[in-house]
């Protein structure tokens, strides 16, 4: 079904990036960034410039395929001519010399992107923060592989989400290079700044050591409960940094999340959320909606694993929290379809437990056999790339003889809630 773009300021279909090369100069005292971007643009279709996201730093220069252009950056759009038409097809290397005081980028759930924390920063660009800290092509369908080089202080720790290449040191500054083999979405490239104390998958403050060792202690569970439901972890490392600044929500990045100083209490009172973000590895980030309006397929599955690690761990069963949710939304407004929220409900919490409920309902149709295999299949075969509702649909029905129309459609694309067995 045609569904409105969320976000039709973002991003440029005529043409998708396959590499970013960053190199990163951060000023932590002043929240000063002085960069260069190389991106490799590959052309969709005949084009004479290309539309780029970027944010309001000062551009000093812009290159396309090693000639200087004159560029014209407007209202978070820099716009690169090509000097002549391109065809579909076409390979073009554009390079964006910037500079200045990164800032989160405006959407309807506030800033979101570059964040200056009391003393460093972080990324959480979900849904359109990229351009506050890089020029791209702001789409979650335009996935890429990328290079991140990180210079600052060096009392500073750094992470990215890709693997540390190279570390070192010259004066007062330390240089880190990272690499991202796999694919990723502009929106789960992520930069993290701090005094961290790293090690055994975290990174947070050595004053909080003692919490978020005993809070994150059974991540290791998790990982392995995940991998056999969901099929084998997606990527090679996982990191949960936990800012020493207190964040409203934490957050997924494509290998890591990010947690606020207030998600840890030395009790485990927030480890339905280290289950959550964890689950968002296999959904949202290697397996990545192509359009925001199927953001269930993120937050519902991230959501239902909440329950799966009550259900494993000795606290309800999941159909008990199943039960207890269906009764909350019942008496909520259902003003929405779950398949196309829209973009102010985007993060409702009402979608992501509806949501929920939609996988356990498919998961209650199906049989356990059955669904978890179909999970599987699913991870498996959409690795690292994009996905949508209606491919899910197709894919849980080749899974099973009974029919699953029916059921999902009303789940799915109904505004009222359906009733539960």
């Amino acid at each position: 079904m045609a569904v409105t773009p969320y976000f039709p300021g973002h991003g440029d279909p005529r043409f998708g990036v396959t590499h970013y090369d960053l190199d990163l100069r951060y000023r932590v005292s002043t929240n000063w960034l002085g960069a260069l971007a190389t991106l490799s643009v590959e052309t969709a279709h005949q084009v004479s410039d290309l539309e780029l996201d970027l944010g309001p730093f000062a551009v000093s220069s812009v290159k396309v395929d090693g000639v200087r252009v004159r560029h014209v950056h407007r209202a978070g759009r820099l716009t690169v001519p090509l000097g002549r038409s391109r065809p579909a097809g076409a390979a073009i290397g554009v390079e964006v010399a910037y500079a200045g005081k990164p800032q989160p980028i405006s959407s309807p759930f506030g800033g979101v992107g570059w964040e200056e924390l009391t003393d460093g920063a972080l990324v959480a660009s979900q849904p359109v923060g990229a351009p506050s800290w890089f020029p791209c092509n702001d789409r979650p369908d335009d996935k890429a592989t990328y290079t991140m080089t990180v210079t600052t202080a060096s009392p500073y720790q750094v992470l990215t989400n890709g693997s540390l290449v190279l570390k070192r040191r010259a004066g007062g500054n330390t240089t880190w290079i990272f690499s991202r083999t796999d694919p990723m979405a502009t929106y789960l490239a992520s930069v993290q700044i701090g005094r961290y104390q790293v090690g055994d998958g975290l990174a947070y403050p050595a004053r909080l050591a003692a919490r978020v060792r005993n809070d994150f202690g059974r991540q290791g569970e998790m990982l392995a409960l995940f991998s056999d439901r969901f099929g084998a972890y997606p990527f090679d490392a996982y990191t949960a940094v936990v800012a020493d600044d207190e964040l409203e929500i934490p957050i997924e990045a494509q290998g890591l999340s990010v947690f606020g100083r207030n998600h840890v209490d030395g009790r485990r009172g927030s480890e339905r959320l280290v289950a959550h973000e964890l689950a968002h590895q296999w959904f949202g980030n290697s397996l990545t909606i192509g359009s925001w309006n199927d953001i269930w397929l993120h937050e519902g599955f991230a959501a239902y694993a909440e329950w799966l690690w009550s259900e494993s761990s000795g606290g309800e069963p999941a159909a008990a929290h199943a039960k207890r949710w269906h009764q909350r939304l019942a008496v909520m407004p259902q003003d929405f379809t779950l398949a196309d929220p829209g973009p102010r409900r985007l993060f409702d919490d009402r979608v992501y437990k509806r949501g929920a409920l939609t996988v356990h309902r498919l998961r209650e149709e199906m049989g356990d056999p059955a669904f978890f295999g179909m999970v599987r299949a699913w991870t498996a075969e959409n690795r690292h790339s994009t996905v949508s509702t209606d491919a899910f649909v197709a894919h849980a029905q080749r899974h099973t003889s009974r029919p699953l129309a029916p059921v999902l459609s009303a789940w799915l694309y109904g505004r009222t809630l359906p009733r539960f067995s």
